[in-house]
């Protein structure tokens, strides 16, 4: 058993945590590629254990209540989408980074409130191509306080940036070019990471929408490097909630 606790600094909502960032957390349990499930919002600041169980599988607990869950799985993509800087950051200019239109200003990942070098501040916008699938990019690079021991991004901070852009992409309307309003919560993410960048080094997030089931929405990304290497995959299921849910009001 492993003790975790989420500091405020990795909110998403104003009162839990980014989703992306609480399954880096856990994933660490697992080696290679992990599926986690978030099964409550992930308080802050507060003790939560993570328990081995007996088929292999991790929960994160906050007394007697399951948090999340994750197992070891595979993730493999039906498509990559890449896009280069250029694109990217013209992609980044039609993002929701204005704190009054944004729904959650102060996340840790895609919050327009944070400052630079607080949160990772990474602003998803749609890609200006005539495609079947709308795709959303955006450019980043890594501060260096995110530095695990090995001199290398933590993991959890490669999960962060591909939780946000996902949520997005699943809310992007490519008839209007707006996006949809409607509150969503991140319910599982898989990842798979194939390197991690350095500090600093500049990367590349795209994100696209794979499917819709009554209140859920799929989507998945990738993070490549400047060069175009592939750093991280993920798959990604949101939850159509209502306003107050989605700021742990309900």
């Amino acid at each position: 058993m492993a003790s975790i606790i989420i500091d405020k600094r990795y909110c998403g909502p104003p009162n839990s945590g980014n989703g992306g960032y609480v399954c880096g957390r856990l994933a660490r349990h697992i080696p290679g590629a992990a599926e986690v499930t978030l099964r409550a919002p992930p308080p802050l600041d507060s003790p939560l254990d993570a328990i081995a169980t007996d088929d292999g599988t991790w929960e994160l607990r906050d007394g007697g209540k399951a948090v999340a869950t994750a197992r070891a799985v595979s993730v493999e993509l039906a498509q990559i989408e890449t896009a280069d800087l250029l694109e990217a950051r013209a992609a980044e200019l039609h993002a929701l980074s204005r704190p009054h239109e944004h729904p959650l200003p102060h996340c840790f990942v895609c919050g327009p409130a944070r400052a630079k070098g607080d949160g990772l501040r990474i602003f998803a916008g749609p890609l200006r191509r005539q495609a079947q699938t709308p795709v959303l990019a955006a450019s980043w690079a890594p501060d260096p306080n995110l530095t695990a021991g090995d001199g290398l991004i933590a993991p959890e901070f490669l999960w962060s940036a591909l939780d946000c852009p996902t949520g997005f992409a699943c809310n992007y309307d490519q008839q209007s070019g707006s996006f949809e309003k409607t509150p969503l919560l991140l319910g599982r993410m898989s990842a798979r990471i194939e390197a991690r960048p350095r500090p600093g080094e500049l990367c590349i997030i795209t994100a696209w929408p794979t499917g819709r089931d009554g209140r859920k929405r799929t989507a998945d990304a990738a993070l490549h490097d400047e060069a175009g290497r592939l750093l991280a995959l993920a798959r990604t299921t949101w939850i159509a909630v209502e306003r107050d849910v989605q700021l742990g009001r309900g």
